[in-house]
């Protein structure tokens, strides 16, 4: 049986990935120290022989008995709040926690698997939309979302450098704006932000005039892209992410439909002064290498996190 550590598997993706994994035969061990993970969406795996719970920072220490296959590394914090509220453990993630894992993989003879972000590529021009994995971003270095955007590309320079130096075997992929059940409802993104206040009765508020764009990929559509590109023998940066641009103004018009709410729409100004305006992938690489594209649309995947986050209350 192959064997994954995932770090910051309790998160969001991580936990949709641990799902995965168990379901394809691995045995997975997940290490998560719940700064933005959450305990119940890993509940459900916890009477399976096959799953192992460790809960500690990955940024401080990691080591494991026996063999492993792959080590994937996810922990990070990943929502706007989250960059203003822990925003040294936002940088940690990215840099110490990345060595950790890496020195992990280096001794286990495993491949390693690191979660990038679109937030590489900063605010691009308009001749660099949608963005391609060659474009080499726009970042404003010490903004305030720098402390996610640079610990990224920092990660990615160091993955990059284990590959070259000791020929370690790795894989990285950018994610663009994902969305599903498991969501935190407070977590500051668009989609759970909306979803909560149309559930709520609330103004849906939009920063700046809505008109900035993003494409929402559904989870378990990236999760498939992350096994695809695990599986592969592509070592450079991989876009997974749907390629399909809305606005957020006909996000919020979606919303509003889907829940049934009487909500109306108010406008506020954007919290981050570097918030970028436009935000789709160039998925010609997935598609040409992994077989890869995402085949949930909007409107059912966003009725799916309409009914979890109805649970949630």
């Amino acid at each position: 049986m192959e064997r994954v550590v995932i770090s910051g598997g309790a998160g969001f993706l991580g936990s949709h990935l641990c799902d995965r994994m168990l379901d394809d035969g691995l045995a997975v061990v997940v290490f998560d120290n719940f700064i933005t993970g959450r305990r119940k969406n890993i509940e459900h795996l916890f009477d399976n022989p096959n799953f192992t719970f460790v809960e500690q920072d990955v940024s401080v220490a990691c080591d494991i008995k026996g063999s492993v296959d792959y080590i994937m590394h996810l922990a990070s914090p990943a929502s706007p709040d989250d960059f203003k509220r822990i925003p040294f453990e936002t940088l940690r993630a990215g840099s110490f926690a990345t060595h950790v894992m890496l020195e992990l993989a280096r001794r286990k003879g495993a491949r390693f698997f690191f979660a990038s972000t679109s937030e590489v590529y900063g605010d691009p021009p308009p001749e660099h939309h949608p963005q391609v994995e060659t474009y080499f971003g726009n970042v404003n270095p010490n903004g305030p979302r720098s402390v996610y955007d640079e610990a990224k590309r920092y990660a990615e320079a160091v993955t990059m450098a284990y590959h070259r130096q000791y020929d370690l075997d790795t894989r990285i992929v950018r994610i663009f704006n994902t969305y599903g059940p498991r969501m935190r409802p407070d977590d500051g993104r668009v989609v759970t932000n909306l979803v909560s206040q149309a559930l709520r009765g609330k103004p849906l508020t939009l920063y700046g005039d809505g008109s900035q764009t993003r494409s929402f990929c559904y989870v378990l559509d990236l999760i498939d892209g992350f096994c695809r590109l695990l599986r592969s023998e592509e070592t450079t940066p991989v876009n997974i992410g749907n390629p399909i641009e809305f606005t957020i103004r006909e996000l919020a018009d979606l919303v509003i439909e889907l829940t049934g709410s009487n909500s109306k729409i108010v406008t506020v100004p954007l919290p981050f002064a570097d918030d970028p305006k436009q935000r789709r992938p160039d998925i010609s690489k997935a598609k040409r290498l992994l077989d890869w594209e995402p085949r949930i649309p909007l409107r059912e995947g966003l009725a799916k996190t309409i009914d979890y986050l109805r649970k949630e209350g």
